[in-house]
């Protein structure tokens, strides 16, 4: 929030200090509730009806606050309602994957105001970076802004960032994403602050806020797609290692307990490649599924009882490579998300659950993700909403652990 509003009279009772304290606690409120009336809004922050209206007086002076419709009913006047002025900051929300670029750009409420994915080359880092700035520009473009215009944006990616060098590792889907520090380097394409983040640690976080693990302190998601990760949270913060690589169990060498064979190492191979599309689909053809791509060989077999040899082999590559993590971590919920995940749903679950409390001692429940979609894009919003909130507002960053950020 803006300073300058008149005398403080102490550190800690200035009226300085509480004004700016009640106006985030109104903000905050009409930020999570949508337009309200000052009745409604008083009712909230539990302030006097002449306080709440000297408070929509100044937020409104200052901008901060702009009137909407009336609301009322049939008896007496029509209320006033009021809502956050979104259009004092635009943020972006970013996927990046080896094949395209898929921006959402927000304004302050969170209101998309567009949207845009454009395919990614392949080629070294001379080659991807000029791409994305070219997709970030069309998308920023949209709104009538120039991507320096935006106040944050987040870019959700495979691999992992490094904390101290802003390198990104654990990353061989992304050719000409390493090398460098991405966040640093990207800032200084766009003109504006840029956090990159793990995408898996992204839906961990969509999940936290809005999906199955929002009463949940400590939880593993796994993500099940076109690449293997997961993304830890112990006591609602985002686990992220030395190096940034916490969660990055594609590189761990498992042995395959699949009872089909497939021409697999049975003595061990990658998670990763036991679960790659490809190796799914093998497994589902060995068992006489021939649907033309993973995610529908899986669908099929959760639709029919003849699948249910396939999905049990397939739950048993998954709980093998989740046995070690759960057995460390002993968390209170697992879950499973992306396409493979999706396409098996409940059934899929059961059955890795069931697998699971085979291999460890937690009986730890494993679900479906609840958000579907597009939630690497979604989570990456969803941080640059918070970051610019706290620009902003001064609101706190209620996201779980500290992003690494171009230092713009």
């Amino acid at each position: 929030m803006t300073g300058g509003r008149g005398p403080s009279t102490g550190r800690d009772g200035s009226p300085r200090l509480l004004r700016e304290i009640n106006d985030r606690a109104a903000i905050d409120a009409l930020l999570r509730d949508g337009p309200l009336t000052r009745a409604e809004l008083e009712d909230v922050i539990g302030l006097s009806k002449p306080a709440t209206a000297s408070l929509l007086a100044r937020l409104e002076a200052e901008d901060m606050v702009r009137r909407g419709e009336l609301r009322g009913g049939n008896r007496g006047p029509r209320a006033q309602t009021w809502s956050v002025n979104g259009a004092l900051a635009h943020v972006a929300g970013v996927s990046v994957t080896p094949h395209d670029v898929d921006v959402v750009i927000a304004d302050l409420t969170g209101t998309t105001c567009a949207e845009h994915r454009a395919a990614m080359p392949s080629g070294d880092t001379d080659v991807v970076l000029p791409a994305f700035a070219e997709a970030m520009t069309a998308a920023a473009r949209k709104v009538g802004l120039g991507a320096g215009e935006l106040r944050h944006v987040v870019v959700g990616a495979q691999g992992a960032v490094d904390p101290a060098t802003g390198h990104l590792g654990f990353a061989p889907h992304l050719p000409g994403w390493e090398g460098f520090d991405v966040p640093g380097r990207l800032g200084e394409l766009l003109g504006t602050e840029v956090t990159v983040e793990n995408d898996v640690n992204l839906v961990a976080l969509v999940e936290m806020s809005g999906g199955r693990a929002q009463e949940v302190r400590d939880f593993v998601l796994v993500w099940l797609g076109d690449g293997i990760g997961s993304a830890v949270v112990i006591n609602r913060v985002l686990l992220r290692g030395a190096t940034g690589g916490a969660g990055e169990i594609d590189w761990m060498y498992v042995p395959d307990r699949a009872h089909r064979d497939t021409g697999s190492d049975r003595a061990g191979d990658r998670f990763g490649t036991l679960l790659s599309p490809r190796s799914v689909l093998e497994l589902a053809r060995a068992h006489g599924f021939t649907a033309g791509s993973a995610p529908e060989a899986v669908r099929e077999a959760a639709e029919a009882p003849a699948g249910e040899p396939f999905l049990t082999d397939l739950a048993r590559r998954i709980a093998t490579g989740l046995a070690g993590v759960v057995s460390v971590v002993d968390p209170e919920l697992v879950l499973l998300s992306a396409e493979i995940a999706q396409a098996g749903g409940p059934v899929l679950a059961e059955k890795v659950e069931t697998e699971l409390h085979r291999l460890v001692v937690p009986r730890t429940p494993v679900h479906p993700a609840l958000i579907t979609g597009n939630p690497v894009r979604a989570g990456a919003l969803r941080v640059a909403l918070g970051v610019a909130r706290h620009r902003v507002f001064g609101l706190p960053i209620t996201t779980a652990g500290v992003l690494p950020t171009s230092g713009r």
